[in-house]
């Protein structure tokens, strides 16, 4: 199955106009995925909050104003903020830090990605959604300054960076907090000596398990995370409820804003403090935004304020009941999640809670997984192994080196803490800083994407900033307690996507002013100046104009060449997706006679590459679909790909499954459609040329020249580079480039890798750039 055409048929048909089975089928779906992190909060917010900064007193206004905390933050952050504000900054459907980064790149020329065209500009996917309204005057000057400062399109991009470098590090805090916190509720069936001994290695044992079994995809036990969860905020909401009833029916009086004041007023620093506990109630909020590509805002706004958000505060606000009649606290754990359970139901509640955290823990996972996956198409990140777990559910996608990486530090956190204070601690800060860049990437979108005042801007951030900006202080003051783990795993990270990107535009710009110009390799003539030889030979390059300097370094050394030669460019775009019709851009270089093509391909940050076969297969269909259509006029379908060649004039082809004018077939076997999925056993293609009165006889030639030699082979031309510091460079340049990128590329994938070249026909020269 097409994994592109399979998720535009799914992504088309929930986008808008949906009906209500398919709004709540969505609904239940989103429950399993998305909040699973959100949900299971409870196992630990308490226990966090009173872990030391503040004690259970006889008055109850710390448990009150705990829970009118917990109760504001809940509805004005997940509910407020991301439920109805930030939910309609989708960029085309699909959610997260990046999605906004790429939405402002689209509205001011802010994009940090080398080789951009005018030409992608034309996308469907790139033109603005928004109503055509005239940006405010602050609107036009702030852009006008984003788009002469360097620095400051530079300080967007750390920005963005710094949200994605913390959500990895929640890649490997929440697991091990929410796991860790659902197994705790064994300390009530054994002794106090003994339940910590038993604690660390049962929680290990299940985080192994789960990193172990990534590499299955979560399809197959997908259908049952929704179940899962259900049946959690079902059990916990259904305890809340026993609990008020029970124990503190009037409990509902504690919401009221004026505890939160008695609260501070009464613990001073201490319970300023503790709201580095209480903000772990809203852990996995940005999962709504994030997951957004996988459902719509209508499921994820129906699923959270129908059932998640009545969950939570009916067992926040239990719990809460529960511990306003209960003051003797005789071990720490007594202030937890599961003494307020029924003893009768503990056991049951203990498995659910680990299923639920088990399940939690997996959407973190897969949003980490997807998150790099990002920053590796926009440059950002070294290649890695990308598997794509199912053909049928876009998005599932598993990273063998970043999950192992994953699983040690998730345990080396696990053992080396061995509480949730110092887990929440770390996980707390990771959270909010997420959302403070949401919040600030948030209030230049409302300027620049909505054409709002920037006055509402202001608010945006004069709102939900200061209530971040509060619980970022809390957590941060307990750096020295744990909070110096996102930190340490944020630099980390951020170090080793700073050197890469650096590497990465000094090598584009080597490549630019050291490339060779067209006029150069037309003066050669139809021949090249070179042999000749059967088959089509693809030229790996950055550039989308000019020629390579890697290709005048090949023939000057050896002078022979295919039949049929193709400069081909696979960039990424800043948008999710790029619709299959629009994949391709494809010009002549010089004359017919020379067969030489450019084609330039182009993906989403968040798209599927295709494998080899199925590549091969819409390349050589759209070159022969760009010389069929080379003699129109017309300029429906025609782009100018600001290559620097008058000649070179580029025209966007749709891949094999957008036409069926050119048919194909494995050799001696009937003519199949071209949309028709090919086995990876066959490998040769055979193209039929169409006999149209329309086309000429120099297309109908050089359409058989091109099945001719895609019969005898493809050869794939890479080169390999090694970056160097020039002479005079400085100490920190020579690090950056002789150590840090060097050391990364060579423990990177190739760049072709998602291609997956086939080693019999790859061939690599190696040239080394002086930067």
């Amino acid at each position: 199955m097409d994994l592109e055409t399979g998720f535009r048929q799914n992504h088309l048909k929930v986008r808008w106009k949906q009906s209500w089975t398919t709004v709540l089928t969505l609904a239940y779906q989103s429950l399993g995925v998305v909040y699973g992190d959100l949900s299971t909060s409870p196992l630990y917010v308490f226990k966090s909050t009173f872990a030391e900064d503040i004690e259970h007193s006889e008055t109850n206004e710390e448990i009150f104003g705990a829970l009118s905390f917990i109760f504001w933050t809940l509805t004005l952050v997940p509910l407020l903020k991301y439920v109805f504000i930030v939910l309609k900054a989708d960029d085309n459907g699909e959610g997260g830090t990046f999605a906004l980064y790429s939405l402002l790149c689209r509205h001011a020329r802010v994009s940090s990605l080398p080789n951009c065209q005018l030409a992608d500009e034309e996308l469907s996917s790139y033109i603005n959604e928004t109503p055509n309204l005239a940006l405010t005057s602050f609107g036009s000057r702030l852009k006008s300054t984003l788009e002469k400062y360097r620095v400051l399109q530079r300080f967007l991009l750390v920005l963005a960076l710094v949200g994605a470098c913390m959500v990895i590090g929640d890649g490997v805090l929440t697991p091990a907090l929410s796991v860790f916190s659902a197994v705790s509720g064994v300390e009530l069936a054994i002794s106090k000596e003994h339940h910590k001994y038993v604690e660390v290695p049962v929680a290990c044992i299940i985080l192994i398990a789960l990193f172990a079994l990534q590499h299955y995809g979560t399809h197959r036990v997908g259908h049952l995370f929704a179940p899962v969860i259900i049946l959690w905020l079902f059990s916990i909401s259904s305890i809340g409820l026993y609990n008020i009833i029970h124990w503190n029916p009037h409990i509902y009086k504690a919401l009221s804003p004026v505890h939160m004041y008695t609260f501070l007023k009464k613990t001073q620093t201490g319970g300023w403090k503790s709201l580095g506990g209480i903000l772990l109630c809203i852990t996995g909020s940005e999962a709504m935004f994030a997951d957004l590509g996988h459902f719509s805002h209508l499921s994820i706004q129906i699923a959270f304020t129908s059932f998640v958000y009545p969950s939570l505060i009916l067992a926040y606000m239990g719990q809460a009941a529960y511990l306003s009649q209960h003051h003797v606290i005789e071990n720490d754990y007594q202030i937890g999640f599961y003494i307020s359970v029924p003893k009768k139901l503990r056991i049951p509640v203990l498995l659910i809670a680990i299923l639920a955290a088990v399940v939690g823990s997996q959407a973190i996972i897969t949003g980490t997984f997807s998150i790099i996956k990002q920053c590796s198409s926009l440059g950002c990140f070294p290649r890695v192994k990308i598997v794509h777990t199912s053909s049928k559910f876009h998005g599932q996608i598993y990273i063998p080196e970043i999950n192992w990486i994953l699983m040690t530090l998730c345990l080396a956190v696990t053992i080396g803490f061995r509480d949730t204070k110092r887990m929440g601690n770390a996980s707390g800060l990771a959270v909010i800083t997420v959302m403070l860049v949401t919040t600030c990437l948030m209030s230049l979108i409302i300027v620049l994407c909505w054409h709002q005042s920037v006055f509402l801007a202001i608010a945006f951030v004069a709102c939900f900033g200061m209530i971040e900006a509060l619980y970022f202080s809390a957590s941060l003051v307990k750096f020295l307690e744990g909070a110096w783990v996102p930190i340490a795993l944020s630099l980390v990270f951020m170090l080793v996507m700073y050197v890469w990107h650096y590497g990465t535009l000094k090598k584009y710009e080597f490549d630019v002013q050291n490339k060779v110009s067209v006029d150069w390799l037309l003066s050669l003539g139809p021949t090249l100046g070179i042999v000749r030889v059967r088959g089509i030979g693809l030229v790996h390059t950055e550039l989308v104009s000019g020629i390579p300097a890697i290709f005048s370094h090949f023939v000057t050394n050896l002078p022979a060449f295919h039949q049929v030669l193709i400069f081909l460019c696979v960039k990424s775009v800043p948008v999710p997706h790029v619709r299959p019709e629009e994949r391709f851009l494809v010009g002549r270089i010089g004359p017919p006679e020379y067969r030489v093509y450019r084609c330039i391909v182009r993906y989403g940050y968040r798209d599927v590459h295709k494998d080899v076969v199925e590549f091969e297969k819409d390349l050589v269909c759209s070159i022969a679909e760009f010389i069929k259509k080379q003699k129109d006029d017309t300029d429906g379908n025609r782009v100018d790909g600001r290559t620097g060649n008058d000649e070179e004039v580029m025209r966007v082809v749709g891949t094999s499954s957008t036409h069926d004018k050119i048919r194909m077939g494995g050799h001696g076997e009937a003519d199949t459609d071209g949309s028709e999925e090919i086995k990876p056993v066959k490998k040769r293609v055979r193209f039929v040329v169409p006999e149209s009165p329309e086309m000429d006889d120099g297309s109908r030639a050089e359409l058989r020249e091109l099945m001719e030699a895609r019969e005898a082979g493809v050869a794939y031309i890479l080169g390999h580079s090694y970056v160097k510091a020039k002479q005079g460079s400085s100490v920190v340049k020579r690090v950056v480039l002789n150590l840090g990128y060097e050391l990364l590329r060579r423990n990177s994938r190739p760049s072709t890798d998602a291609l997956t070249a086939p080693h019999a026909s790859t061939l690599e020269v190696g040239m080394v750039y002086h930067v």
